[in-house]
């Protein structure tokens, strides 16, 4: 199969608004719950989920947070100018950026920018009695930040003017329940513009009965990119072109894939993004690339195939080691579609995805063209669709 050659329209289906939940069930585990394995397909309460999986399990989480990314400034003419905060420029790091004092600068989208050419946009908040101010200025192609209460930091600011940016397709503004509603209980490392959906579902209390099965866990980092909503727009998927995406994985979760016998469970596509890229990037460790912190976004598909996961991962363990390192981090844009073989995942925990997306895509290389019969009994089951929506587990074959 040559993937770049898969026609995007391959992979449509019907999705009338009504099936895309706009709001989350009050309790999180009690949403619905797709099993496929072995070709069959059932459905249970989300939290049941321990009822699928074993102590020959590990869950990976991401356990990166959702900022407060979209910042409203209206101009004195009463022009409204939206600001969305997509990655940090100046500092680059996402640490040092929440941690500024004076000023930063980020990557951004803003709205309604013909109304904005040049000049400081400004907005009053109150902190501690006091009110506050946000400043917001064009350099060359990025914003810069500036604020006039240096006891605050960036991330405090973000979290007193901004607002969690939900997915365009909910068709609703954002409300003050979705700073919790759009977070997962482990939530973190500031740094993500949009949810780690899959998730959205796992309360504490499913997390500890899954302990008390022996199901081990796992967390690292990847901070979604509004690129996630970005829409295929060309015919084939060889011609578009994927987001960038921060991962950040500790030296103690490497050392754990490394020494751990389980079969991995990746909790969301961004888990799997993560892990997977993570194979290929210590695969470049080992075959002699000097570029060892970037996965282009077809890089995969003609790396060498054949080393171990635990031979890749040590060789990013080693190389931790030599730089004296706490923390790999790195940039990926790896596609995975139908042709991709899955080196780390046994399992994905997922929600039900947008038509004509690379998310359905990456679902198609797990299952084949099966994905229309898990779609079709979701639609025809009642299930909610999207991020607010319901949820599902899926085995790859043994």
């Amino acid at each position: 199969m040559n993937t770049k050659e898969i026609k995007i329209s391959d992979f449509n289906y019907n999705l009338p608004d009504e099936r895309i939940a706009k709001y989350p069930l009050e309790n999180r585990d009690s949403s619905k719950l797709l099993i496929y394995k072995n070709n069959t397909i059932e459905e249970d309460k989300f939290h049941n989920i321990k009822n699928y999986l074993s102590d020959d399990n590990i869950l990976v989480f991401n356990n990166t947070k959702v900022i407060h990314a979209r910042l409203i400034f209206f101009k004195s003419t009463g022009a409204r100018v939206e600001i969305f905060c997509l990655q940090p420029h100046q500092p680059l790091d996402y640490n040092l950026i929440f941690q500024s004092k004076e000023s930063c600068q980020w990557d951004c989208l803003v709205g309604n920018s013909k109304k904005w050419k040049s000049g400081k946009l400004c907005m009053e908040f109150e902190f501690d009695s006091k009110t506050c101010h946000l400043y917001a200025e064009r350099i060359d192609d990025k914003i810069e930040f500036t604020w006039d209460n240096q006891e605050l930091s960036f991330g405090e600011v973000l979290e007193l003017t901004g607002r969690i940016p939900i997915p365009p397709y909910l068709n609703r503004d954002t409300e003050s329940s979705d700073t919790t509603t759009y977070q997962t209980v482990y939530s973190k490392f500031e740094g993500s513009v949009a949810a780690p959906t899959a998730g959205l579902h796992f309360t504490n209390n499913v997390i500890s009965e899954l302990a008390n099965k022996g199901v081990a866990t796992q967390e690292l980092t990847l901070h979604v990119g509004a690129g996630t909503f970005q829409p295929v727009k060309s015919e084939i998927i060889g011609d578009h072109p994927m987001h960038s995406e921060s991962i950040s994985a500790s030296k103690e979760f490497i050392e754990n894939i490394i020494s751990s016998s389980k079969k991995i469970v990746a909790v969301g596509t961004t888990s799997v993004r993560s892990l997977e890229s993570l194979y290929w990037l210590g695969v470049k460790i080992l075959s002699g690339f000097d570029n060892i912190h970037k996965l282009e976004q077809w890089e995969a598909y003609n790396l060498d195939q054949n080393y171990s996961i635990k031979e890749s991962f040590s060789a990013i363990l080693n190389y931790m080691d030599d730089k004296q390192l706490d923390n790999f981090t790195a940039y990926t844009q790896i596609i995975i579609a139908p042709g991709y073989k899955y080196r780390v995942i046994k399992a994905l925990v997922t929600n039900f995805h947008q038509p004509q997306s690379t998310l359905l895509l990456l679902i198609s290389a797990i299952v084949g063209d099966k994905w229309k019969d898990i779609y079709s009994y979701a639609m025809e089951n009642d299930f909610r669709f999207l991020s607010y929506g319901d949820s599902s587990i899926i085995f790859l074959d043994n």
